[in-house]
C-alpha cells in the first residue's frame, strides 16, 4: 500500500494525484494504459473513495487521464506539438498553419521602466505584455514580452486577443520579425505557472528566451515563453556544413584561387546573390513568439 501523509502536508487527494501523475510522466503508466479501479486505488492508498475520485478528477482536468463510460480511467494519449525554433514565424503562426485552433488571452499589458532583462531594447521605458496561449482549448504556453517604447505605443489588448503579435507589428509599424538570438532551458513550474498552464507545481517546463530584430536590424522584442514540456517539442532543421578546403572539388580552369574573392559578372548577378543570401539568413533566423 502506498503511503500518504495524514499528519501534515498537502490534502490526501493532492498526494494521491501526485503519485499517479509521477507514474504517468515517467511511463510506469504509459499512454493508453488503464488505471486501477477506484476500489483498488482506495485500497492501495488507504483512503476514502471520495479522495480517489477527487484525485482522478484533477488528473482529468490536467489532460493526463481520460474517463469513459464502461472503460474506467485510462492514461490519455500523448499530445505533442512541434515548432521550428529557427524560423521567424512564432508559435501562433506555426500552430495555426497546421489547422489547429489557437487562442491567446492577454493577461496584462502595461508600460513600465525598462527592466534589466530587457535593456537590450534600449531606451528607458517598455511595454510589458503577458499572454496565455491555448491550442485546442488546452493551455500550452505562457508568454512574457517586452516591446520598445515609444515605438510600440498604442498597442491594445483587444488587438492581441486571439491574434499574432508579429502580424500586428508588421501591419502597424511595417516591422517584420527576421532574426535574433534564442536559448532553451528546462525549468520547474512554480505555483503561478502551474496554475496558468494547468499542471502541477514542480512539473517540467521548456523555457524559450530570446531577442528579435526587424528587417532593419532594430530591436523589436525581448521575450520569455514557458511551454508544457510533455506537449511541446522543438524541432531544428540541420543544414549541410560547407566542405573543408581539402574536401572541395578542384576549381575549374579560370576560377579564382583559394582565398580570392569571386566577382559577380554583373550588377544583376550581384543582386541575385544578395537576394539568395538574405533568404538563407531569414530561414536561419530565430523564432519569436508571435
Amino acid at each position: 500500500m502506498s503511503a500518504v501523509d495524514r499528519s501534515a502536508g498537502p490534502p490526501l487527494h493532492v498526494q494521491v494525484a501526485a503519485e499517479l501523475r509521477d507514474e504517468i510522466r515517467d511511463h510506469r503508466l504509459p499512454p493508453g494504459s488503464a488505471l486501477a479501479s477506484e476500489a483498488a486505488l482506495q485500497a492501495r492508498f488507504g483512503v476514502a473513495r471520495s479522495v480517489v475520485r477527487q484525485a482522478l478528477a484533477t488528473l482529468v482536468a490536467e489532460g493526463l487521464v481520460e474517463r469513459g463510460r464502461g472503460r474506467g480511467s485510462v492514461v490519455a494519449p500523448a499530445r505533442e506539438h512541434h515548432r521550428l525554433v529557427q524560423r521567424a514565424s512564432g508559435l501562433f503562426q506555426q500552430m495555426a498553419a497546421e489547422g489547429l485552433t489557437v487562442t491567446t488571452e492577454v493577461l496584462e499589458l502595461v508600460e513600465e521602466d525598462l527592466p534589466a532583462e530587457a535593456r537590450w531594447l534600449g531606451g528607458s521605458r517598455a511595454l510589458r505584455l503577458e499572454r496565455l496561449r491555448r491550442v485546442g482549448g488546452r493551455p500550452l504556453a505562457r508568454i512574457r514580452t517586452w516591446l520598445p517604447l515609444p515605438r510600440c505605443a498604442g498597442v491594445t489588448a483587444e488587438e492581441l486577443t486571439d491574434a499574432s503579435l508579429h502580424d500586428l507589428l508588421a501591419r502597424r509599424l511595417g516591422a517584420r520579425a527576421t532574426g535574433g538570438r534564442r536559448q532553451v532551458r528546462a525549468v520547474a513550474a512554480d505555483a503561478e505557472l502551474a496554475a496558468e498552464l494547468a499542471t502541477a507545481p514542480g512539473a517540467p517546463l521548456l523555457l524559450l528566451e530570446g531577442q528579435t530584430v526587424d528587417q532593419h536590424g532594430r530591436p523589436l522584442e525581448v521575450f520569455a515563453t514557458w511551454h508544457r514540456a510533455e506537449e511541446m517539442a522543438f524541432d531544428v532543421e540541420v543544414v549541410e556544413q560547407p566542405a573543408a578546403p581539402d574536401e572541395r572539388a578542384p576549381a575549374p580552369a579560370g576560377a579564382p584561387e583559394h582565398g580570392a574573392t569571386a566577382r559577380p559578372a554583373s550588377l544583376a548577378e550581384a543582386a541575385e546573390q544578395a537576394r539568395r543570401l538574405a533568404e538563407v539568413l531569414a530561414d536561419l533566423a530565430g523564432a519569436g513568439d508571435s
